[in-house]
């Protein structure tokens, strides 16, 4: 009987084992566009699946923090495995926004069901007589989607003259996958594209993207699936790329040279500027999970922790930029783990989540809002 994660601990230990796995695949599921099935067996079996699942289904409802950890934990081995399995933690919560009957059939054979989002409107719906929708679409970039056993994807349904943002759930018979994903960064992660054609969907297998948006979730008060969405998407995004920095920290720290050359000023403050800045980004994701987890964020938290997410991210990446830059031409071999890290820290900072400047404009404008009351201690939650 395989042993399922009852803690964050549990969680975290099984994902540094998974790490030591992973990256001795991360050159080929580089090479391959896909991780290996010893990999995503291993995402699943470690708990992501189940990570966010309600606990009446088999799941854990667990923490922000526990999955920031654990995320991190994987991406010290590899990032692509690291961003599946935390965008595939992140799709099995959504499904809690999901019709009571819904969420039945969605996880019907348990909870380690693989579950994908397709995040963006590319697709429409149009109303069934008798109820229902059917469902066509086109939803490129969706991680995961090729051992997905479900899939989340978002459609335009007309309603009182506008489109409005629906979630659809799939199961794996009513899609397939075009091969489409040459992306130059975090090609493990096979982000291809998801296609529907006409598929019949029934009525409680949908749930509006604004409910998803506001934590309005059906049957579940735990605080996963009531927080609203941008407390968690920048964590969800992020955390690969914390541990990603760590890795990037430990291959150029074994290429680093030793013995006389230690006592170089500049190898020396290299080191330190790196990890304190490494460490310091943790705190701002660690401070962002804190608020996702509590019972309440308040209205300065609701802007602020996407900001903090999306500068963690730009100071990871400016880390690994700057270990590449020192460890030479050697560093951008093909064969070189480091180039490979750099490349992956650099796609995945493009995701809209991780953008600092529209969180940070959100953020600064209520900062500057007469009641904010800029300069006075932060609140720490």
């Amino acid at each position: 009987m395989p042993s399922f994660p009852t803690s964050d601990t549990d969680l975290r230990v099984k994902a540094q084992e998974l790490a030591s796995v992973a990256v001795r695949h991360a050159d080929r599921a580089d090479a391959d566009r896909a991780l290996s099935r010893t990999v995503t067996d291993g995402i699943v079996g470690a708990g992501f699946a189940r990570h966010f699942v309600p606990a009446r289904w088999g799941g854990r409802a667990g923490s922000a923090a526990g999955l920031l950890d654990a995320v991190a934990s994987l991406a010290q081995g590899c990032t692509s495995a690291a961003w599946c399995a935390s965008v595939i933690a992140g799709a099995g919560r959504m499904g809690a926004y999901l019709p009571e009957d819904g969420q039945a059939e969605l996880w019907a054979k348990g909870a380690d069901t693989a579950v994908v989002g397709a995040l963006m409107p590319r697709g429409s719906a149009t109303a069934v007589v008798g109820g229902g929708w059917r469902v066509t679409g086109e939803w490129d970039f969706t991680s995961a989607v090729g051992f997905s056993d479900w899939a989340l994807v978002c459609a335009l349904v007309p309603q009182d003259g506008h489109r409005v943002p629906w979630f659809f759930a799939l199961p794996r018979e009513d899609y397939r996958v075009a091969d489409t994903w040459t992306s130059i960064g975090m090609r493990g992660t096979g982000s291809n594209t998801l296609i529907a054609d006409n598929v019949f969907v029934p009525a409680h297998r949908g749930f509006t993207r604004q409910d998803m948006i506001e934590g309005r979730s059906v049957g579940s008060d735990a605080r996963c699936h009531t927080a609203p969405l941008r407390l968690l998407s920048g964590l969800l995004f992020g955390a690969p790329a914390l541990g990603a920095a760590r890795a990037a920290l430990r291959v150029w720290a074994e290429d680093s040279p030793t013995g006389p050359d230690q006592d170089d000023l500049g190898l020396r403050t290299a080191a330190a500027r790196a990890v304190i800045t490494v460490d310091a980004a943790e705190l701002l994701l660690a401070r962002a999970a804190r608020v996702a987890d509590a019972p309440q964020a308040s209205p300065l938290e609701l802007v602020r922790s996407p900001a903090d997410c999306a500068y963690a991210v730009e100071q990871l990446v400016e880390v690994v930029e700057r270990l590449l830059r020192a460890t030479g031409s050697s560093g951008q071999l093909a064969a070189h783990p480091l180039q490979r890290i750099w490349r992956d820290v650099h796609s995945l900072a493009s995701h809209v989540a991780l953008r600092f400047d529209p969180a940070a404009g959100a953020y600064g404008s209520r900062l500057l809002s007469p009641s904010a009351g800029l300069g006075a201690p932060a609140d720490t939650p």
